[in-house]
């Protein structure tokens, strides 16, 4: 295990393209779902136990080894909006573009010519956890916690929310990133035996419907 690694991969500051992307908080804030940190941090609650559950899982899967074109076909089939299907293969091309980068491995050259469309970033995410020396765990506490990260840091200057006030939200999150990342290791561990369908299927509905409004919008601060 490589702890560092988690860090650098965690921080908001590594070129793998999250910062153009809300998560869906752009669109809730202008629909006024969310509004201040409260409101926020229910919404990243919800976000974090559905498609972050289900990101924290592909990502400790394919840590694991587990076959990265059986993997992009379950996220797909767990991704429904196609504009955040397109969304996720954008941001693991520049997960992949940084990660060779970062961590020169033959295995994310071999992964950056067989998909040269791209793989969900999840799954990205996962092998670059890998060649980087993070166990299926420490991928999946990654991929929870970017879940969340990327809509607090969307609100602080969608809603110029005092950085305080936002990092106070991550905080009362840790306890869930905690157990979603120890749900998603565990279940993770049962591909290779059961296979892809063991996987979780969380569903957030409503983050699929304001993912295609808000591609449509001719203004918008952020890609997604």
């Amino acid at each position: 295990m490589n702890p560092t690694a988690l860090l650098v991969l965690s921080d908001g500051r590594f070129p793998s393209g999250g910062h153009a992307h809300s998560g869906g908080a752009e669109a809730a804030i202008a629909a006024g779902r969310v509004h201040g940190a409260d409101t926020l941090e229910r919404f990243c609650r919800g976000r974090l136990h559905t498609t972050g559950l289900v990101a924290a899982a592909l990502a400790a899967a394919a840590a694991g080894g587990c076959d990265p074109l059986l993997l992009d076909a379950a996220a797909d089939a767990r991704t429904p909006s196609l504009a955040l299907r397109r969304i996720a293969r954008k941001l693991g091309r520049q997960l992949l573009r940084a990660a060779r980068a970062a961590w020169p491995d033959p295995r994310l050259d071999e992964l950056a010519a067989a998909h040269p469309g791209g793989l969900h970033q999840p799954i990205v995410l996962g092998v670059a956890g890998c060649t980087a020396g993070l166990s299926p765990l420490e991928a999946a506490r990654a991929a929870a916690y970017d879940s969340v990260s990327g809509p607090v840091t969307a609100a602080i200057r969608l809603l110029s929310l005092d950085p305080l006030h936002a990092t106070g939200v991550l905080v009362r999150l840790t306890a869930d990133i905690d157990q979603v990342t120890d749900c998603a290791a565990q279940q993770a561990a049962r591909v290779p035996a059961e296979g892809v369908q063991v996987l979780p299927a969380a569903s957030a509905p409503l983050l699929d419907l304001t993912a295609e409004q808000h591609a449509t919008w001719p203004l918008r601060l952020f890609a997604s």
